[in-house]
């Protein structure tokens, strides 16, 4: 399904679970305790608990504070109204992806990407609610295994509980990759010892992991500060938490130790990567003796050997990111159907960026298959 003689390989496409995902999928003795999603208007994608509360978000605001839904709301309704109607089911994916002309698509969570974002989870609690997520995610995906794939999720609150997701999701659902998400919520920078042992799992599986943020928290976030404002804590909230991310892995020694490891920064743009990269480097030749002794390579160094970034279908500062790093740390994604997608017209988007045609083709393929593991596929 090759789209202007290009094949797709969409590193970030975004499934719409059902609302009552948990209640039919979690183990028994978790389910009075399961969230719910809800359903006030096309493409919602929030929870909430059982007692009727903001769930893995702050609290929501009082009634008439906010300003009423702009331009963007208003089409996505339209937009995305018979999905809606269809139940966003297998089928709706597949054709959403057939319109786009994607050849295969790594399926990403929507209300998912909340529903382990609360500080200090119970931490079995925490683990039964990834696995229900990925074994709904495995029936969702069979009715095209062979193009829709899933990202496993795993709870980052039990290192022995991720790890053993980790291998159930690798070696017996056959998902290509784990993610979590950027923001911190156990109260450990990702190089703390703690996540040593995942690190090596994912290494010795030879399964990527993918970042993801999601535009709020019930955790301490960036862009909080600007409180319900959407606009501005949006345009934060993803690419600084995911430069957090980079700097750990780059500047905090992961990368250095896992050698094979595969880290993937998603939906966060990759206009940013030229300044932090640099900036990084910069703060490692100054102080890397006294804080980073172990460091043996510029960051700069690690995220060119192991590291990926997304591409959003109109970023045209994604040259100046290929100007630094080459054309083979970028990927592409649709990010459908969440609020910023360009579908259906997202894959015709970034054909017009002003790069090079071996760029275009390494991003919408190569680079994919090879962060997934997929290459010859």
């Amino acid at each position: 399904m090759a789209k202007n003689g290009y094949k797709v390989l969409d590193s970030d496409m975004h499934i719409l679970e059902p609302a009552d995902l948990w209640q039919r999928y979690i183990d028994a003795r978790f389910k009075h305790l399961a969230p719910i999603g809800t359903t006030d208007h096309v493409r919602d994608l929030r929870l909430v608990g059982p007692d009727g509360r903001a769930w893995g978000r702050p609290i929501d605001p009082a009634p008439g504070t906010l300003p009423p839904p702009g331009h963007i709301f208003h089409k996505n309704q339209k937009l995305f109204k018979t999905h809606n109607e269809r139940g966003w089911s297998p089928q709706v994916q597949l054709d959403a992806m057939a319109e786009e002309g994607i050849d295969i698509a790594i399926l990403y969570p929507s209300r998912g990407l909340n529903v382990l974002s609360i500080p200090d989870m119970d931490a079995q609690f925490a683990a039964a609610l990834a696995r229900a997520y990925n074994n709904w995610l495995y029936d969702f995906c069979q009715a095209d295994p062979g193009r829709m794939i899933g990202a496993g999720m795993i709870s980052p609150f039990h290192i022995d509980d991720a790890i053993a997701e980790t291998q159930r999701c690798v070696n017996e659902l056959g998902f290509r990759a784990i993610f979590l998400r950027a923001n911190i919520v156990s109260g450990r920078n990702w190089h703390d010892p703690f996540y040593e042992p995942l690190w090596s799992a994912l290494e010795s599986l030879d399964v990527p992991l993918g970042f993801h943020e999601a535009n709020n928290s019930a955790a301490r976030q960036a862009g909080e500060q600007f409180g319900y404002d959407f606009m501005l804590r949006h345009t934060f909230s993803h690419p600084v938490e995911q430069m957090y991310a980079v700097a750990s892995f780059c500047g905090g020694g992961i990368l250095d130790r896992h050698a094979k490891l595969r880290v993937a920064f998603l939906e966060g743009n990759c206009g940013w990567l030229p300044f932090l990269l640099w900036r990084l480097d910069e703060h490692w030749e100054l102080y890397g003796d006294q804080w980073a002794p172990e460091l043996k390579n510029p960051p700069s160094y690690y995220f060119k050997r192991q590291c990926y970034a997304s591409v959003e279908c109109d970023e045209e500062p994604a040259k100046y990111a290929i100007d630094f790093l080459g054309n083979e740390r970028l990927v592409f994604s649709t990010d459908f159907p969440h609020v910023d997608t360009k579908y259906p017209k997202a894959v015709e988007r970034f054909l017009e960026l002003p790069i090079g045609e071996e760029d275009k083709r390494k991003i919408l393929w190569d680079n994919c298959a090879a962060y997934y593991g997929m290459v010859g596929m």
